[in-house]
């Protein structure tokens, strides 16, 4: 009999053709792609087993199934693909729990691409989430189970809330459960919510990014102390396999940046040996590929001033690449500071995880600005243990990361911000110029291999207005997305193919398609910007380097 069926958001269990940033593909305003380019794009459809359940599920879900069979049987609960929900949910179903990231498409990326185009708010995410839900609603009519929501995407519901209703849902579940989900479900399941152990309401964030908490009883939360984060040793290990073999490494950040939630949250730092067992569990299912999720991999059981533990990183990549049947690994994010100052660390771990022409490391990097002053504002130890000034700007240092990781076959992906807090003129054409300088350098040779994607800080009224207009954006910030979407059309046209995988026929479609598309949209952009007034040749030439070769910079490590 089952009790509990568990639904992934179906954005999430795609692999897009395993090209880099396709992931964010769902983002994009459905008016903009075409549905059979973007069903191209996102690749064959999520395997299900024989019964109809998920083989592959989000790392996220994963740990909720994990900690949930601490209290249920094995039989009671199910990670369900959605095409098969029917074979799951009964009469006898209690409880229905879909896990989501970017429901509403109301998410940094998605809002971005809004705030460019303008018009109607209908991503590809939140087109893709209604069918679902209309799916689910379908298949639940006339059952008495229970449908909630949970997720780091739940926030968009506080924004949104008129939308819990349409949806269905009967609570809306906001933090980590890792190690009470049973206790949290069989309350759920019985009618008797513990509110000394669940606050019945939401955690938000005043003007001073402080925690607070607003009382809601369709939100269940844990409160603000560090009792809301469960213990290490209460986090269970996954059971099944994960989506792109992906598993975790730490949880938390402490960098402190004064625009990110990540870092108020407690450092919890697994054991190489939990990362094998859960690694294990996807090789066995042929997963060979490892994602290493952390929010800061270079802070891995980190030293004094943010210095990378270089024995720590070691034995951890060394222990994912022992492990029988993984072949790859990657980080999911990393500052770009540990790169400049250690390129003797970086060295090493290539070789641990055999990087190469045909083996690139991807990892998420968050660059966010050019500009020196903003920097040091808003994420002064993101430089650590570097700073600004005596090793150079923050530009240089990025210069020199970007230049060590290309030369030792890493590729980041950076986001910049736009619209933060103290933002001038001047600090924007600091970020075209770091862009355009790093656009045009070459490390041994090579053409730098970074991606950048500009983010926009959207307030929270233009989000419920469930419309945005073009003017949102100044002359300025329309000339950092026009030099970061030049430079992708760049690096689309250059690796469209080369990095792609499946057979002949599936890589030239996908290749031809991601040269095309970088093209059409750089030339979008480029109307835009034009019409608003942009100097477009300016942009071009801003910051470019009058010789292809730049030599290394000199930076120094503070002991």
């Amino acid at each position: 009999m089952t009790k509990i069926v568990l639904i992934s958001d179906s954005t999430l269990s795609y692999e897009y053709r395993n090209f880099p940033l396709l992931d964010f593909l769902p983002s994009a305003p459905s008016r903009g792609v075409p549905e059979a380019i973007y069903k191209f794009l996102k690749g064959p459809a999520p395997r299900a087993l024989p019964n109809g359940e998920l083989k592959y599920a989000p790392y996220a879900l994963r740990k909720l199934e994990a900690s949930l069979l601490r209290g249920f049987r094995r039989e009671e609960v199910v990670v369900a693909h959605e095409d098969f929900l029917q074979n799951f949910i009964s009469d006898d179903t209690e409880i229905v729990g879909i896990s989501t990231m970017d429901p509403l498409g109301t998410g940094p990326t998605t809002m971005s691409y809004y705030a460019l185009m303008g018009g109607e708010m209908m991503a590809w995410v939140r087109k893709d989430w209604d069918r679902l839900l209309a799916n689910v609603n379908a298949v639940m009519k006339g059952k008495k189970a229970k449908l909630l929501v949970g997720g780091p995407g739940v926030w968009e519901f506080t924004v949104l809330p008129e939308t819990i209703d349409a949806y269905g849902f009967d609570y809306i579940v906001q933090g980590e459960i890792d190690d009470i989900a049973p206790v949290l479900f069989r309350q759920i399941i019985d009618d008797n919510i513990d509110e000394n152990l669940f606050y019945r309401g939401y955690m938000s964030y005043d003007d001073h990014f402080r925690k607070i908490l607003k009382k809601d009883p369709r939100f269940l939360a844990r409160g603000v102390t560090l009792t809301a984060y469960p213990k290490l040793e209460d986090i269970p290990d996954i059971v099944n396999p994960t989506v792109k073999g992906m598993v975790e490494v730490m949880r938390g950040c402490g960098v402190g940046c004064d625009f990110c939630e990540v870092t108020l949250r407690p450092l919890r730092y697994y054991s190489p040996e939990k990362v094998a067992r859960e690694l294990t569990i996807n090789a066995r299912a042929g997963m060979h590929n490892a994602w290493l999720h952390s929010d800061e991999i270079f802070g891995y059981k980190h030293g004094n001033m943010f210095q990378p533990n270089e024995e720590a990183l070691t034995e951890l990549m060394s222990t994912v690449m022992s492990v029988p049947g993984i072949h790859s690994a990657n980080p999911t994010h990393g500052r770009i500071s540990i790169p400049a100052g250690y390129p003797d660390l970086m060295e090493k771990l290539s070789k641990i995880l055999r990087a190469g022409p045909r083996n690139w490391i991807g990892i998420q990097t968050g660059v966010e600005t050019g500009s020196d002053e903003l920097a040091k504002r808003h994420m002064p130890n993101k430089t650590l243990p570097l700073k600004v000034g005596p090793d150079g700007t923050w530009a240089e240092i990025v210069w020199q990361g970007v230049n060590v990781e290309t030369r030792y076959y890493w590729r980041p992906a950076f986001t910049i911000q736009v619209g933060q807090e103290g933002e001038t003129d001047d600090d924007y054409w600091d970020t075209i110029g770091m862009i355009n300088r790093l656009s045009n350098s070459y490390s041994d040779g090579r053409p730098f291999e970074f991606t950048v994607t500009p983010l926009v800080n959207v307030p929270l009224g233009r989000i419920k207005s469930r419309s945005l207009n073009k003017s949102m954006l100044t002359k300025e910030q329309l000339a950092v997305y026009y030099a970061s979407y030049r430079h992708l059309a760049k690096i689309a046209a250059r690796d469209g193919i080369r990095d792609t995988y499946g057979n002949f026929f599936a890589r030239a479609g996908t290749g031809a398609i991601i040269s095309g598309g970088g093209y059409l949209m750089m030339k979008y952009v480029e109307r835009i910007a034009k019409k608003a007034g942009v100097d477009i040749e300016k942009i071009k030439s801003y910051g470019v380097p009058e010789s292809k070769s730049i030599s290394s910079l000199s930076m120094m490590i503070r002991a």
